[in-house]
Protein backbone atom coordinates (compact mmCIF):
# COMPACT_ATOMS: atom_id res chain seq x y z
CA UNK A 1 0.00 0.00 0.00
CA UNK A 2 1.30 3.48 -0.90
CA UNK A 3 0.42 5.90 1.89
CA UNK A 4 0.06 9.67 1.90
CA UNK A 5 0.32 11.67 5.15
CA UNK A 6 -2.65 11.25 7.43
CA UNK A 7 -3.83 7.90 6.00
CA UNK A 8 -3.29 4.75 8.10
CA UNK A 9 -1.59 1.86 6.30
CA UNK A 10 -3.18 -1.45 5.43
CA UNK A 11 -1.10 -4.55 5.89
CA UNK A 12 -1.21 -8.16 4.90
CA UNK A 13 -1.41 -9.60 8.39
CA UNK A 14 -0.18 -13.09 9.32
CA UNK A 15 -3.80 -14.00 10.02
CA UNK A 16 -4.85 -13.19 6.44
CA UNK A 17 -1.93 -15.19 5.05
CA UNK A 18 -2.75 -18.16 7.29
CA UNK A 19 -6.41 -17.97 6.20
CA UNK A 20 -5.37 -18.05 2.54
CA UNK A 21 -3.17 -21.10 3.17
CA UNK A 22 -5.94 -22.87 5.09
CA UNK A 23 -8.56 -22.06 2.46
CA UNK A 24 -6.38 -23.52 -0.29
CA UNK A 25 -5.77 -26.63 1.82
CA UNK A 26 -9.48 -27.19 2.38
CA UNK A 27 -10.24 -26.76 -1.33
CA UNK A 28 -7.50 -29.19 -2.37
CA UNK A 29 -8.37 -31.79 0.27
CA UNK A 30 -12.13 -31.70 -0.33
CA UNK A 31 -11.85 -31.91 -4.13
CA UNK A 32 -9.32 -34.75 -3.97
CA UNK A 33 -11.39 -36.68 -1.43
CA UNK A 34 -14.65 -36.26 -3.34
CA UNK A 35 -13.25 -37.14 -6.77
CA UNK A 36 -11.20 -40.03 -5.37
CA UNK A 37 -14.20 -41.35 -3.46
CA UNK A 38 -16.40 -41.27 -6.56
CA UNK A 39 -13.72 -43.01 -8.63
CA UNK A 40 -13.14 -45.78 -6.08
CA UNK A 41 -16.70 -46.02 -4.67
CA UNK A 42 -15.44 -45.19 -1.17
CA UNK A 43 -18.28 -43.58 0.79
CA UNK A 44 -16.03 -42.17 3.58
CA UNK A 45 -14.01 -40.19 1.03
CA UNK A 46 -17.15 -38.80 -0.61
CA UNK A 47 -18.53 -37.75 2.79
CA UNK A 48 -15.20 -36.15 3.70
CA UNK A 49 -15.14 -34.22 0.43
CA UNK A 50 -18.61 -32.80 1.13
CA UNK A 51 -18.25 -32.29 4.88
CA UNK A 52 -14.86 -30.57 4.94
CA UNK A 53 -15.80 -27.37 3.04
CA UNK A 54 -19.15 -27.20 4.84
CA UNK A 55 -17.54 -27.28 8.29
CA UNK A 56 -14.79 -24.87 7.20
CA UNK A 57 -17.32 -22.40 5.81
CA UNK A 58 -19.42 -22.58 8.99
CA UNK A 59 -16.40 -22.08 11.25
CA UNK A 60 -15.18 -19.17 9.15
CA UNK A 61 -18.62 -17.55 9.25
CA UNK A 62 -18.85 -17.92 13.03
CA UNK A 63 -15.27 -16.77 13.52
CA UNK A 64 -15.74 -13.56 11.53
CA UNK A 65 -19.08 -12.59 13.06
CA UNK A 66 -17.52 -10.45 15.84
CA UNK A 67 -15.35 -8.56 13.35
CA UNK A 68 -18.24 -7.98 10.98
CA UNK A 69 -20.41 -6.82 13.88
CA UNK A 70 -17.73 -4.34 14.94
CA UNK A 71 -17.42 -3.02 11.39
CA UNK A 72 -21.17 -2.55 11.09
CA UNK A 73 -21.25 -0.73 14.43
CA UNK A 74 -18.76 1.90 13.24
CA UNK A 75 -20.53 4.70 11.41
CA UNK A 76 -18.90 5.59 8.08
CA UNK A 77 -17.17 8.95 7.77
CA UNK A 78 -18.47 11.39 5.19
CA UNK A 79 -16.17 13.80 3.36
CA UNK A 80 -15.83 15.88 0.22
CA UNK A 81 -13.58 14.71 -2.58
CA UNK A 82 -12.36 16.03 -5.90
CA UNK A 83 -12.17 13.80 -8.98
CA UNK A 84 -8.60 13.82 -10.25
CA UNK A 85 -9.12 11.27 -12.98
CA UNK A 86 -11.66 8.67 -14.07
CA UNK A 87 -11.75 5.95 -16.69
CA UNK A 88 -14.65 3.75 -17.76
CA UNK A 89 -13.48 0.16 -17.99
CA UNK A 90 -16.22 -1.03 -20.32
CA UNK A 91 -19.05 -3.44 -19.85
CA UNK A 92 -22.24 -4.54 -21.57
CA UNK A 93 -24.69 -3.79 -18.74
CA UNK A 94 -26.28 -0.49 -17.81
CA UNK A 95 -23.82 -0.19 -14.92
CA UNK A 96 -20.19 0.00 -16.03
CA UNK A 97 -17.12 -0.22 -13.76
CA UNK A 98 -15.23 3.05 -13.52
CA UNK A 99 -11.75 3.58 -12.10
CA UNK A 100 -11.70 6.76 -10.01
CA UNK A 101 -8.75 8.67 -8.60
CA UNK A 102 -9.88 11.17 -5.97
CA UNK A 103 -8.45 13.66 -3.54
CA UNK A 104 -10.36 13.07 -0.31
CA UNK A 105 -10.51 16.00 2.14
CA UNK A 106 -11.82 14.81 5.53
CA UNK A 107 -12.90 17.43 8.03
CA UNK A 108 -10.07 18.01 10.52
CA UNK A 109 -7.61 15.58 8.83
CA UNK A 110 -5.02 15.84 6.04
CA UNK A 111 -6.24 15.25 2.50
CA UNK A 112 -5.07 12.14 0.68
CA UNK A 113 -5.40 10.53 -2.72
CA UNK A 114 -7.15 7.23 -3.27
CA UNK A 115 -7.78 5.01 -6.29
CA UNK A 116 -10.73 2.61 -6.44
CA UNK A 117 -13.39 1.16 -8.73
CA UNK A 118 -17.13 1.72 -8.55
CA UNK A 119 -20.02 0.85 -10.84
CA UNK A 120 -21.78 3.86 -12.38
CA UNK A 121 -24.95 3.89 -14.44
CA UNK A 122 -24.40 4.96 -18.05
CA UNK A 123 -27.00 7.70 -17.70
CA UNK A 124 -25.17 9.20 -14.69
CA UNK A 125 -21.66 8.86 -16.11
CA UNK A 126 -21.60 12.41 -17.63
CA UNK A 127 -22.17 13.82 -14.11
CA UNK A 128 -18.65 12.74 -13.12
CA UNK A 129 -15.84 14.76 -14.65
CA UNK A 130 -12.30 15.76 -13.65
CA UNK A 131 -12.10 18.53 -11.02
CA UNK A 132 -15.70 17.84 -10.06
CA UNK A 133 -16.61 17.69 -6.35
CA UNK A 134 -18.41 14.65 -4.97
CA UNK A 135 -19.45 13.38 -1.53
CA UNK A 136 -17.80 10.15 -0.38
CA UNK A 137 -18.07 7.75 2.55
CA UNK A 138 -15.46 5.40 4.01
CA UNK A 139 -14.83 3.43 7.23
CA UNK A 140 -12.70 5.48 9.64
CA UNK A 141 -10.19 2.63 10.05
CA UNK A 142 -10.04 1.82 6.31
CA UNK A 143 -9.87 5.08 4.38
CA UNK A 144 -8.96 3.31 1.15
CA UNK A 145 -12.48 1.77 0.96
CA UNK A 146 -13.99 4.94 -0.46
CA UNK A 147 -17.40 4.96 -2.13
CA UNK A 148 -19.06 7.90 -3.87
CA UNK A 149 -22.44 8.79 -2.36
CA UNK A 150 -24.79 9.03 -5.32
CA UNK A 151 -27.64 10.64 -3.37
CA UNK A 152 -26.09 12.80 -0.59
CA UNK A 153 -28.14 14.69 1.95
CA UNK A 154 -29.14 18.27 1.02
CA UNK A 155 -26.56 19.69 3.44
CA UNK A 156 -23.68 17.73 1.89
CA UNK A 157 -25.00 18.41 -1.58
CA UNK A 158 -24.89 22.16 -0.84
CA UNK A 159 -21.35 21.90 0.56
CA UNK A 160 -20.22 20.04 -2.56
CA UNK A 161 -21.71 22.73 -4.80
CA UNK A 162 -19.80 25.50 -3.01
CA UNK A 163 -16.52 23.67 -2.21
CA UNK A 164 -13.17 24.29 -3.89
CA UNK A 165 -10.47 21.69 -3.18
CA UNK A 166 -6.79 21.44 -4.01
CA UNK A 167 -5.13 18.25 -5.20
CA UNK A 168 -3.39 16.26 -2.49
CA UNK A 169 0.31 15.52 -3.09
CA UNK A 170 1.77 12.07 -3.51
CA UNK A 171 0.61 8.91 -5.29
CA UNK A 172 -2.86 7.48 -4.80
CA UNK A 173 -3.67 4.99 -2.09
CA UNK A 174 -4.72 1.64 -3.56
CA UNK A 175 -4.56 -2.07 -2.92
CA UNK A 176 -1.05 -3.42 -2.53
CA UNK A 177 -0.42 -5.83 -5.45
CA UNK A 178 1.96 -7.81 -3.26
CA UNK A 179 -0.90 -8.55 -0.89
CA UNK A 180 -2.96 -10.35 -3.52
CA UNK A 181 0.15 -12.09 -4.87
CA UNK A 182 1.21 -13.43 -1.48
CA UNK A 183 -2.29 -14.58 -0.63
CA UNK A 184 -2.65 -16.31 -4.01
CA UNK A 185 0.68 -18.11 -3.68
CA UNK A 186 -0.19 -19.33 -0.19
CA UNK A 187 -3.61 -20.48 -1.40
CA UNK A 188 -1.91 -22.48 -4.17
CA UNK A 189 0.52 -23.95 -1.65
CA UNK A 190 -2.41 -24.89 0.60
CA UNK A 191 -4.17 -26.52 -2.35
CA UNK A 192 -1.14 -28.70 -3.04
CA UNK A 193 -0.68 -29.55 0.64
CA UNK A 194 -4.36 -30.47 1.04
CA UNK A 195 -4.25 -32.69 -2.02
CA UNK A 196 -1.06 -34.37 -0.84
CA UNK A 197 -2.48 -34.95 2.64
CA UNK A 198 -5.54 -36.76 1.31
CA UNK A 199 -3.47 -38.87 -1.09
CA UNK A 200 -1.12 -39.80 1.75
CA UNK A 201 -3.72 -40.54 4.43
CA UNK A 202 -6.06 -42.47 2.12
CA UNK A 203 -3.49 -44.05 -0.21
CA UNK A 204 -4.69 -47.55 0.67
CA UNK A 205 -8.27 -46.73 -0.38
CA UNK A 206 -7.25 -44.79 -3.48
CA UNK A 207 -4.48 -47.03 -4.79
CA UNK A 208 -5.31 -50.47 -3.39
CA UNK A 209 -5.08 -52.11 -0.01
CA UNK A 210 -1.34 -52.83 -0.26
CA UNK A 211 -0.32 -49.31 -1.26
CA UNK A 212 1.12 -48.47 2.13
CA UNK A 213 3.46 -51.19 3.09
CA UNK A 214 6.46 -53.15 1.98
CA UNK A 215 6.73 -54.28 -1.56
CA UNK A 216 3.38 -53.23 -3.01
CA UNK A 217 1.29 -55.69 -4.91
CA UNK A 218 -0.24 -53.58 -7.68
CA UNK A 219 -2.74 -54.75 -10.17
CA UNK A 220 -1.44 -58.25 -10.69
CA UNK A 221 -0.77 -59.25 -14.25
CA UNK A 222 0.48 -62.78 -14.62
CA UNK A 223 0.92 -65.03 -17.58
CA UNK A 224 0.94 -68.80 -17.71
CA UNK A 225 0.95 -71.34 -20.51
CA UNK A 226 -1.12 -74.44 -20.93
CA UNK A 227 -2.03 -76.70 -23.83
CA UNK A 228 -5.25 -75.94 -25.63
CA UNK A 229 -8.02 -78.52 -25.83
CA UNK A 230 -8.41 -77.83 -29.54
CA UNK A 231 -4.77 -77.46 -30.48
CA UNK A 232 -1.50 -79.05 -29.63
CA UNK A 233 0.22 -75.65 -29.55
CA UNK A 234 0.67 -73.59 -26.36
CA UNK A 235 -1.28 -70.40 -25.80
CA UNK A 236 -1.13 -67.79 -23.01
CA UNK A 237 -3.56 -66.86 -20.27
CA UNK A 238 -3.49 -63.28 -18.97
CA UNK A 239 -4.87 -62.61 -15.50
CA UNK A 240 -5.36 -59.07 -14.20
CA UNK A 241 -6.55 -58.32 -10.66
CA UNK A 242 -7.21 -54.88 -9.17
CA UNK A 243 -9.06 -53.70 -6.08
CA UNK A 244 -12.25 -53.31 -8.13
CA UNK A 245 -12.17 -55.91 -10.92
CA UNK A 246 -10.51 -59.08 -12.09
CA UNK A 247 -10.19 -60.39 -15.64
CA UNK A 248 -8.91 -63.54 -17.30
CA UNK A 249 -8.21 -63.55 -21.03
CA UNK A 250 -7.55 -66.84 -22.83
CA UNK A 251 -5.26 -67.16 -25.79
CA UNK A 252 -6.33 -68.12 -29.32
CA UNK A 253 -7.81 -71.58 -29.76
CA UNK A 254 -9.19 -71.78 -26.22
CA UNK A 255 -12.67 -71.21 -24.78
CA UNK A 256 -14.28 -70.79 -21.39
CA UNK A 257 -16.55 -73.67 -22.42
CA UNK A 258 -13.60 -76.10 -22.42
CA UNK A 259 -13.84 -78.65 -19.62
CA UNK A 260 -12.69 -77.12 -16.33
CA UNK A 261 -11.48 -73.87 -17.97
CA UNK A 262 -14.09 -71.57 -16.45
CA UNK A 263 -13.61 -72.97 -12.93
CA UNK A 264 -9.83 -72.58 -13.15
CA UNK A 265 -10.27 -69.00 -14.32
CA UNK A 266 -12.69 -68.13 -11.52
CA UNK A 267 -10.45 -69.67 -8.87
CA UNK A 268 -7.48 -67.69 -10.17
CA UNK A 269 -9.41 -64.49 -9.39
CA UNK A 270 -10.63 -65.62 -5.94
CA UNK A 271 -7.57 -67.32 -4.50
CA UNK A 272 -6.62 -64.46 -2.16
CA UNK A 273 -7.15 -64.83 1.56
CA UNK A 274 -9.93 -62.25 1.69
CA UNK A 275 -12.32 -64.32 -0.44
CA UNK A 276 -13.76 -61.17 -1.97
CA UNK A 277 -17.42 -61.16 -2.94
CA UNK A 278 -18.52 -60.31 -6.46
CA UNK A 279 -21.25 -57.95 -7.61
CA UNK A 280 -21.27 -59.17 -11.21
CA UNK A 281 -19.61 -61.95 -13.19
CA UNK A 282 -19.52 -61.80 -16.99
CA UNK A 283 -18.26 -64.64 -19.20
CA UNK A 284 -17.66 -64.57 -22.94
CA UNK A 285 -15.97 -67.15 -25.12
CA UNK A 286 -12.38 -66.16 -24.16
CA UNK A 287 -12.94 -63.51 -21.49
CA UNK A 288 -13.97 -63.64 -17.83
CA UNK A 289 -14.66 -60.44 -15.88
CA UNK A 290 -15.50 -60.20 -12.17
CA UNK A 291 -16.58 -56.92 -10.55
CA UNK A 292 -15.80 -57.12 -6.83
CA UNK A 293 -17.95 -55.72 -4.03
CA UNK A 294 -16.52 -52.49 -2.55
CA UNK A 295 -14.77 -52.77 0.80
CA UNK A 296 -17.21 -52.33 3.65
CA UNK A 297 -20.22 -53.34 1.57
CA UNK A 298 -21.24 -56.00 4.12
CA UNK A 299 -23.02 -58.99 2.68
CA UNK A 300 -23.60 -57.49 -0.75
CA UNK A 301 -22.56 -59.78 -3.60
CA UNK A 302 -21.86 -63.51 -3.92
CA UNK A 303 -18.97 -65.95 -3.99
CA UNK A 304 -18.18 -66.63 -7.69
CA UNK A 305 -17.01 -70.14 -6.81
CA UNK A 306 -20.54 -71.02 -5.61
CA UNK A 307 -21.97 -70.72 -9.13
CA UNK A 308 -22.71 -73.91 -11.14
CA UNK A 309 -19.63 -73.33 -13.30
CA UNK A 310 -19.59 -76.93 -14.61
CA UNK A 311 -23.14 -76.44 -15.96
CA UNK A 312 -22.34 -73.35 -18.02
CA UNK A 313 -21.31 -75.23 -21.16
CA UNK A 314 -24.57 -77.20 -21.15
CA UNK A 315 -26.63 -74.06 -20.52
CA UNK A 316 -24.96 -72.23 -23.39
CA UNK A 317 -25.60 -75.17 -25.70
CA UNK A 318 -29.24 -75.27 -24.62
CA UNK A 319 -29.58 -71.55 -25.30
CA UNK A 320 -28.07 -71.97 -28.74
CA UNK A 321 -30.45 -74.76 -29.73
CA UNK A 322 -33.75 -73.96 -28.01
CA UNK A 323 -34.19 -70.18 -28.30
CA UNK A 324 -34.81 -70.10 -32.05
CA UNK A 325 -31.79 -67.92 -32.85
CA UNK A 326 -30.64 -68.55 -36.42
CA UNK A 327 -26.93 -69.24 -36.82
CA UNK A 328 -25.85 -68.18 -33.29
CA UNK A 329 -22.50 -66.39 -33.49
CA UNK A 330 -21.76 -65.20 -29.94
CA UNK A 331 -22.84 -65.78 -26.36
CA UNK A 332 -22.48 -64.10 -23.00
CA UNK A 333 -23.17 -65.25 -19.46
CA UNK A 334 -23.99 -62.65 -16.80
CA UNK A 335 -24.30 -63.56 -13.11
CA UNK A 336 -25.81 -60.87 -10.89
CA UNK A 337 -26.37 -61.27 -7.15
CA UNK A 338 -26.50 -57.75 -5.78
CA UNK A 339 -29.98 -58.09 -4.27
CA UNK A 340 -29.98 -61.74 -3.25
CA UNK A 341 -29.29 -65.20 -4.64
CA UNK A 342 -27.34 -64.98 -7.91
CA UNK A 343 -29.15 -65.55 -11.18
CA UNK A 344 -27.58 -66.56 -14.48
CA UNK A 345 -28.54 -64.89 -17.75
CA UNK A 346 -27.20 -66.34 -21.00
CA UNK A 347 -27.60 -64.15 -24.08
CA UNK A 348 -27.13 -65.70 -27.51
CA UNK A 349 -26.85 -63.47 -30.59
CA UNK A 350 -27.33 -64.62 -34.16
CA UNK A 351 -27.77 -63.15 -37.59
CA UNK A 352 -31.45 -62.28 -37.13
CA UNK A 353 -32.00 -61.80 -33.43
CA UNK A 354 -31.12 -62.45 -29.80
CA UNK A 355 -32.35 -64.99 -27.27
CA UNK A 356 -32.06 -65.03 -23.48
CA UNK A 357 -32.05 -68.02 -21.13
CA UNK A 358 -32.26 -67.48 -17.38
CA UNK A 359 -31.26 -69.97 -14.68
CA UNK A 360 -31.03 -69.92 -10.89
CA UNK A 361 -27.93 -70.25 -8.76
CA UNK A 362 -27.96 -74.05 -9.13
CA UNK A 363 -28.16 -74.00 -12.92
CA UNK A 364 -31.90 -74.84 -13.16
CA UNK A 365 -33.52 -73.15 -16.16
CA UNK A 366 -36.19 -70.64 -15.07
CA UNK A 367 -37.36 -69.08 -18.34
CA UNK A 368 -36.51 -68.69 -22.02
CA UNK A 369 -37.03 -65.67 -24.24
CA UNK A 370 -36.45 -66.41 -27.91
CA UNK A 371 -36.01 -63.98 -30.79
Amino acid sequence: MTITPGAPPTRTTPGRLALGLLTGGVIGASLTAFIGGCATAKAPLIVLGLLLPTVFGLLRYLGTRPRRARERAVAPRTALAMIENLQALGGEDSDVPVRFELTVAPDGAPAYRVEFRQAVNLVELPDYRPRGIVVVEYPPDRPWKVRIVKRPTPAWEERAARAVLDSAPGPAMKEDPLRGCATGLLALLGLLLGTGAVLLLFRADLFGRDAGGGAPKPSVTSSSTSSSTFSSTFSSTTTTVTSATGTVTLGPGRSMLDQGELRRSVESLTQDADHRQALTLVVQDRLLTVVYSPAGAGAAGFDPRSLPLDRVAALVEEARTTLGVDSPRSWQLTADGVTGSPTLRITVTGERGTGILEADGQGKVLRRNGS
